[in-house]
């Protein structure tokens, strides 16, 4: 049986913070950069240091200020949907399809084993077979990646699945368990779920 849900929200504060970004702002003529979406996990309060993960490399930089609902707040936690003011962040050095975290609670990579599971035809599922390159979608971000297939294993069908690794294009952070969509031929073709890094 799993949590209720105000112990899933407890378990999601108590996490390192992570916030996908879905969008950036350049605010006073391009001298600040404020990045904005929702709060996967953990807590962030003005003055905090965090990574800027993901499509670049990362690099660590300060918040300066929190609003939500365009008022300042001291505090955001999971679940909230904020804007982040970063100090003496360069204007194009965070973009959509990264994450702001905690220093050291996560890193970027390319490459992965993951469980997946094609849709229908009807739903636009097509076959998959080793060296296919897809579109994959991981939190905001939106990487092309290659896929293989296990030894053995000549094609992946709509409606099957199978363990494959996959090489992306570029870094974006990533954790076991992580979830992630991607597409193929230019339509939504199924899902996944990350189960081993490399080490």
């Amino acid at each position: 049986m799993g949590g209720s849900p105000a112990e899933s929200v407890a378990g999601a504060v108590e996490g390192p913070f992570l916030m996908p970004v879905e969008d950036v702002f350049r605010l006073h003529q391009g001298r600040a950069v404020m990045a904005t979406g929702r709060i996967e996990r953990g807590r962030v309060r003005k003055g905090d240091a965090v990574e800027i993960i993901g499509l670049r490399g990362s690099a660590t930089t300060l918040i300066a200020g929190i609003e939500q609902n365009h008022m300042s707040v001291g505090e955001a936690r999971a679940q909230m949907n904020v804007g982040v003011l970063l100090r003496g962040t360069a204007a194009d050095a965070v973009e959509r399809g990264q994450v702001l975290a905690a220093p050291g609670s996560v890193s970027a990579r390319t490459g992965f084993t993951a469980d997946i599971t094609l849709l229908s035809e009807d739903q636009g599922g097509a076959e998959v077979v080793s060296g296919d390159r897809l579109c994959f979608y991981v939190r905001t971000a939106a990487v092309w990646g290659t896929v293989t297939l296990p030894e053995g294993t000549d094609t992946v069908r709509p409606l099957h699945g199978a363990e494959v690794t996959v090489v992306l294009e570029e870094p974006v952070a990533l954790e076991e368990g992580q979830s992630f969509a991607f597409r193929h031929h230019g339509r939504a073709a199924g899902s996944g779920t990350v189960i081993r890094l490399p080490r």
